[in-house]
């Protein structure tokens, strides 16, 4: 998996953590986390909202991937099967 699915799968599963979280669960460094969640902002994969001094994230489940060979599908059915576990368990 990439960094930048790391950091999404991150994200998704715990929307308002800060940087230095989502660094540690992805096992990055928080400058790399900083500009792969740029990348993913500008990309249009994530929402950055603040409130207060706090940002929290939204995942876009139903962007489509941006490479031509991978474009039939959406960020959502990539992190579906990553996320399963966890809510699996949730439910249990």
């Amino acid at each position: 998996m990439t960094n930048h699915a790391r950091v999404l799968v991150c994200i998704a599963r715990q929307p308002g953590s800060t940087l230095r979280e989502i660094a540690g669960c992805a096992e990055i460094t928080e400058r790399t986390t900083h500009q792969i969640v740029d990348d993913l902002v500008e990309a249009g994969y994530l929402t950055r909202n603040r409130l207060g001094r706090r940002n929290f994230y939204e995942v876009h489940p139903d962007k489509s991937l941006r490479h031509p060979l991978d474009a039939e599908f959406e960020i959502g059915d990539v992190l579906r099967p990553l996320l399963r576990d966890e809510r699996d368990s949730e439910a249990a």
